[in-house]
């Protein structure tokens, strides 16, 4: 079994540690700041951090503000209300004229669970992948989320990055590199691709053994933490290679991950394809575990998709 640990603890680790480094960079929360594990941040660095309360687009509106004077500002809250809230001010403050904002939630999917569908935020990447100037980012696990929060610091310009609520495994080496804009390939194969982002990449991990064991079906497993930009490269060597494509995202199957994905193939090498995530539909109250196996966000579902590209070829 894999250890388990929380995103959001990696890049509250990673924030206080850029803190120590580089005097420009800067925190602001919105009334989350234990929640996204941003206010040990403040709790060293007083004066570079900013609780706004709850008010996330004037959270937005004051990162915007910070960034032109010259800091680079990572600004947190829950993935409901970082990208649906403050939507507006995300476009037109950040993203227009391409500020050096990282927009970072935590709580996002319907891992956040109990909370229901009013913060199950199911269609962030959606909504950021679209925005021109904006780029996204969603970690594999606690070390992918340090080392991420690490190197966005160092790029130019406005970054959504995405995070959960619970704990999840551990699937990627502590020393290894995190390439911005490249996919990571865990598991080679032959026979059919899985790729995931997040939460998802343990679920195709784990789905690669079953489809080992049980039905001598070897299957390359695609780590993909940046989902834009995609990393086309890989991608489509990934079809041609293997024949087939499943597509594993903690997300509305619509302009998620998948859509993005099923592009670039639709332009450049056609193959059988499925996505996997939650329907066109809202989340609802439950246990993590029970609602990841409701909408299909499991390794046994990704097995089937599998199956089915294979029988399209």
């Amino acid at each position: 079994m894999w250890e388990m640990a929380k995103q959001r603890d990696a890049y509250g680790k990673a924030l206080v540690e850029l803190g120590r480094s580089r005097e420009d960079i800067v925190v602001i929360g919105a009334d989350l700041c234990g929640s996204c594990r941003v206010a040990k941040f403040g709790d060293e660095f007083p004066e570079r951090m900013f609780n706004c309360g709850i008010a996330e687009q004037n959270m937005t509106g004051i990162s915007a503000g910070l960034a032109c004077s010259g800091k680079t500002v990572f600004a947190s809250t829950f993935a409901v209300f970082a990208t649906g809230r403050a939507y507006d001010q995300v476009r037109q403050s950040v993203a227009y004229p391409e500020l050096n904002v990282k927009l970072v939630s935590t709580h996002a999917g319907i891992t956040v669970g109990g909370d229901g569908a009013s913060h199950q935020m199911l269609e962030d990447i959606a909504l950021m992948r679209v925005l021109p100037n904006m780029k996204v980012v969603a970690p594999a696990d606690y070390h992918e989320s340090y080392k991420a929060t690490k190197k966005i610091a160092d790029i130019d310009g406005p970054i959504y990055m995405r995070m959960g609520r619970s704990s999840i495994p551990i699937i990627t080496d502590e020393d290894s590199e995190f390439g911005f804009g490249k996919a990571s390939m865990l598991k080679d194969g032959s026979d059919v691709t899985l790729i995931g982002t997040g939460i998802m990449v343990s679920r195709c991990l784990k789905a690669a053994k079953i489809l080992e064991k049980k039905h001598d079906i070897d299957a390359r497993v695609i780590n993909m933490s940046t989902i834009k930009p995609l990393d086309n490269k890989t991608i489509i060597k990934a079809a041609k290679d293997t024949g087939g494509v499943v597509t594993a995202e903690e997300h509305v199957v619509s302009q998620g991950m998948g859509s993005g994905i099923s592009q670039v193939l639709s332009e450049n090498y056609h193959v059988p394809m499925k996505r996997v995530g939650v329907p066109n539909v809202f989340g609802e109250s439950g246990e993590s575990d029970e609602l990841m196996e409701k909408y299909g966000l499991t390794a046994e579902h990704i097995v089937e998709s599998a199956h089915d590209v294979i029988s399209r070829r």
